[in-house]
Order: C-alpha cells, then structure tokens, then sequence
C-alpha cells in the first residue's frame, strides 16, 4: 500500500511532511528507475513560494544519478503533459494543484500520461529504501532552464485557430495567481478573444487565495458589477476549468461535460456515444445524457481514474464536478486551456448563450461537506460509518458517498437524492458521527 503518492501524486504540507529531503529522493529515485530508458526529465512549477526550492531539489536528485533537467520554469500541468508527450520523456510538476499556499506536490508524468500505481509503488520503494544512486561524477547529467512553453502554445493556436472567429463574448478570467497567468495572453491574445484578466499577481502565497476555480464568487461578483458576458475560472495549475453566466452563476464540470459531450457527439468525436464521470458527478448529468442517447460510466474520484476508464472504454470526454475535464483526442490529461476553449466553440456551435445550455440539465439536490480530521484512515474504517450508510440504503433515487481526501486531512461526505430535506439531514448526521470519532482517536 502506497505512503507517500495519494490520489494525485505527493502532496502535503511544505518543510513538514514535503520536504527538500523528499523531493531530492523522488528526483534521485526517478533516475534510478528510468534513467536506462529516459535522458531527460523536465520539471514545471506554479507560482508557489516553496515551487523553486523544491524544483532545485529535484533536480539535484536527478542529477546525481545521471538524468539530465531541463527546467520550464512557471507552466501549467497540462502544458508540461504535452511537452513530454511530444518529446517522449519524463516530467514533474511542482503544484499542489487547487490547494492552499501551505501545500505542494509532487506529478510524475511519463510521456504525457501521469504514472500508474505500480510505478508509483516502485519509486516509493526506492525512495524509503534510503540508498540514493549516485553515477560516477563524469556522467552527471547536465540541466538548463529553457522553457519549452512554445511548443505547448503553438498546438493550441494551431487546434484552436479559425474555430472561435466571431466570437465577441466579453469574458472575465481568473487565472488564481497560478501557472495559467503565464501563458494566457499567448493563448487568448492571439486567438483574438475579448478578455480581461483578474488575480494575476502571484506573489508566492496568495495561489487560489479568496481566487480561481475554489472561490469563484470574487469573480461571480465582478462579472455581475463590471456586465460580463461569462466568467472562466482556472486553479493554481490550470488543469481544471469552470465557467460562470452572464449573471454570475456558477457553470461546474458536470454541465460543461454536458454540453460539450452533445457538441461531440454532432461533431463526430464522441466515441461509442460513452461520458465518463466519477461517482461525485449529479444524477442528473445522468439522466440528461441518457435522454440525448448517450451512455454515461462512473469512475473512482480522481482524474487519474477518469482517463483510466476512459481508455479502457475508448471514450473522448470525461472529468469532475471540480472542472477537471479531459478531451481526450485533444489532450493527454485534463487542461484546462483546452476545456475554455472547447466550451466558447460550443456555444458558437450551438448558437446559445451557456445559460441557455445548461438550463436543459436537470440537477437533484446534493450537499458537500469536507470534514479536518487528525486520522482519516482510523474513521473511514469504524464499523459505526458502515451502520449509518446502511440506514439511507433502501432510499430510492438516493447516493450517500463518504470518503476520503486523497490529497489533505479531510474526509468528504456528498449526499444526493430528490428530496434536498433528506439530503440534509444525511449530511449532518454523518458530519456529527465523523467528528464523534475524530475526537475519540
């Protein structure tokens, strides 16, 4: 069972849990595994203060076992996938993604895709070993800081150009004081959209502060004052996207995989008529594919788990509630540069405003709470959860979900069914029961 890589790589708290010690290891370990195969490794970062020491222990890790750095300096998630994609190679983004300055992460990405399990298994096994792989000194491996961003810019302005002429929608994105912040002028400027940018001051601990695809009501509110037409939200490392309406209503991944799907479907890309979703997605998104003829499949919560489903199944579009969205004959991961654009095309595509798209997608009462524990494993294996879930079995047309977060100390519960009063009082009763045993171990 994996210690260090949870859901979405090595995330936690900088200089407690993610050290220098640890990102040098993870470096030094991807060398020793790799190193026979892969020459290069290419590291990105988001605008984290911690981004650059880390990126620097990294790399001295890899160094000294014979793997060569390149540094990308500031790029998204998605844009570092492309690269290594292209070139055949390995990468590591330094981004705690969605979360708090407090917290960053560690991606290993090989060609494109994130890495399985098994090989996350591996690198762990090297990196508790406590043996780092030092080559001889004469093939130390050599590292330059030449951002290869271009190369993720010119593929979108080459798929996007042409596509989204005539679009006039005035726009408000917000790009989290993230990653996004470097590349979309490149992008949007030159794809000649009507667009201004807020919260793009990055000063290395404000990344999604009050901000980005987390907090989208401070751009909610700018869109209302300010008479925008639609509002894009980007998180720290722009691999999720989520919209807003002209009245400042919040447009998430569930109904942007709605209507783009159909757009898909016209357009001949949806392949087997198939959507892949998690188990967090509304039933109805569900019930609204099935009556336009398509077939929606749920994977575990997670991106990672989304593509996997997805391949499996040859399917071209899945994602998340959050905005973590994957066109998978555009990209190799979710990114969310590619789900802005693919969404402004579909509104042209369709000729509808995206209040007039999303107003066709019915969506049943469901309730969120995220729950701060000490131990999440502990609770999520008291019997006492099991009894409660068993009571709201029976329930037609009812899902209670209780996990845990893949990513920090929390355990989220998500309730959902036609009656929003039963809704509630699921949540709270499993929120008491959590907190009853957080304060018992």
């Amino acid at each position: 069972m994996k210690s260090l890589f949870g859901t979405d790589g090595i995330r936690d708290v900088v200089n407690e849990k993610l050290t220098c010690e640890l990102a040098m290891k993870l470096g030094n370990a991807v060398a020793n595994l790799f190193s026979n195969k892969y020459k290069k490794l290419y590291l990105a970062r988001d605008t984290r203060n911690s981004g650059k020491m880390l990126e620097l222990a990294i790399a001295s890790g890899a160094l000294a076992g014979g793997m060569n750095v390149e540094s990308c300096g500031v790029l998204t998630t998605p844009a570092l996938a492309y690269i290594t994609h292209k070139e055949r190679a390995l990468g590591i983004v330094i981004s705690a993604s969605h979360n708090p300055p407090i917290y960053n992460g560690l991606k290993v990405i090989c060609e494109g895709y994130k890495i399985s399990d098994e090989i996350e298994e591996k690198l762990e096994e090297i990196m508790l070993g406590g043996l780092l792989k030092y080559c001889n000194y004469t093939e130390i491996g050599t590292y330059i800081e030449d951002s290869s961003k271009q190369e993720y810019i010119n593929y979108i302005l080459s798929t996007y150009n042409n596509k989204l002429s005539s679009i006039n929608y005035k726009i408000a994105v917000d790009v989290a004081n993230g990653a996004a912040g470097a590349i979309i002028d490149d992008v949007f400027g030159r794809l000649g959209l009507s667009y201004d940018v807020y919260f793009n001051t990055p000063n290395g601990l404000n990344i999604n502060d009050n901000c980005g695809s987390t907090s989208w009501k401070s751009l909610s509110n700018i869109v209302k004052e300010d008479g925008y037409d639609l509002g894009i939200l980007f998180d720290g490392d722009a691999d999720r996207c989520l919209f807003l309406d002209s009245q400042g209503n919040l447009v998430d991944g569930d109904a942007l995989i709605a209507i783009n799907a159909l757009k898909l479907k016209e357009q001949g890309r949806l392949n087997n008529n198939i959507v892949v979703t998690t188990v967090m997605s509304n039933l109805g998104l569900e019930y609204y594919l099935k009556s336009h003829g398509l077939i929606l499949l749920r994977a575990d919560v997670g991106d990672k788990y989304v593509f996997e489903l997805m391949t499996q199944k040859n399917g071209t579009i899945g994602g998340e509630q959050s905005g973590h969205i994957i066109f998978l004959d555009r990209s190799t991961t979710g990114d969310g540069i590619i789900t802005a654009l693919e969404t402004l095309e579909t509104l042209k595509f369709f000729s509808k405003s995206i209040e007039d798209l999303v107003a066709e997608l019915p969506k049943f009462p469901q309730d969120l709470e995220n729950i701060t524990v000490k131990d999440k494993i502990k609770i999520m294996k008291d019997k006492r959860l099991e009894e409660l879930k068993r009571k709201y079995e029976h329930i037609d047309n009812f899902r209670v979900l209780v996990r845990p977060s893949g990513t920090e100390h929390i355990i989220r519960v998500m309730s959902e069914g036609t009656d929003k009063n039963i809704v509630k009082q699921c949540i709270n009763e499993f929120s008491q029961l959590i907190r009853k045993l957080d304060s018992e171990y």
